[in-house]
């Protein structure tokens, strides 16, 4: 019997790597040419081309703000953003930010629009991660209640699951209106999505 010739696998490939995903990503590569911090600044412009919620001189708490992509593209338009994180954020001209536990924060005044990309500490277990995605950012809801302006706005990541009306109900009974929206720059495999709220009536 001849030898079996040697050469690769049939198996399917191992689970690709965070490193892997960078070199193939456009959004990536975009991002490291123009100077973001993350391909997540284009998530951002997505969902404000979408839903043009912040203008020139508003005023912006970032929850989960590190490395800081959404902050950059806030200042580029021209809003007076806040970033606040557990991490410390690399400085950014004309963007304050905070070190510190955004559920300990006192606001002095309020905000026209907060934006939310917090995440929490995945498992691999779905049900879990789901849930934890829902309650931290229902905890980041209640830090918009205290932060907003009447009829101002906000967005928030979260895990799309059979989870999520759990969110959109809460957010329904304090905004006009509750959009969930996927943006371009989302990974096609990933399950996050933002839920953009306008007009703040609580």
């Amino acid at each position: 019997m001849a030898p079996r010739k040697k050469g690769r696998s049939r198996r399917s490939n191992p689970k690709k790597t965070e490193a892997h995903y960078k070199v193939q990503d456009p959004y990536f590569k975009q991002a490291k040419a123009h100077g973001y911090r993350a391909r997540s600044a284009y998530k951002l412009k997505d969902i404000l081309r979408k839903y043009p919620i912040v203008r020139r001189g508003d005023k912006v708490l970032d929850l989960g703000a590190a490395p800081g992509s959404f902050l950059q593209v806030l200042n580029e338009i021209g809003a007076e953003a806040v970033g606040m994180d557990l991490k410390e954020i690399e400085p950014i001209e004309g963007v304050s930010t905070i070190v510190a536990d955004i559920f300990d924060y006192k606001p002095k005044g309020k905000f026209d629009v907060v934006t939310s990309d917090l995440m929490p500490n995945t498992t691999g277990i779905k049900f879990l991660d789901n849930e934890e995605s829902v309650d931290l950012e229902l905890r980041a809801l209640q830090v918009a209640k205290k932060c907003l302006r009447d009829d101002g706005n906000a967005v928030f990541k979260i895990f799309n699951s059979n989870e999520l009306k759990r969110f959109t109900n809460n957010a329904r009974d304090c905004f006009r209106e509750v959009h969930v929206f996927k943006p371009d720059a989302v990974r096609s495999t990933s399950k996050e999505i933002y839920v953009v709220c306008i007009g703040f009536k609580c």
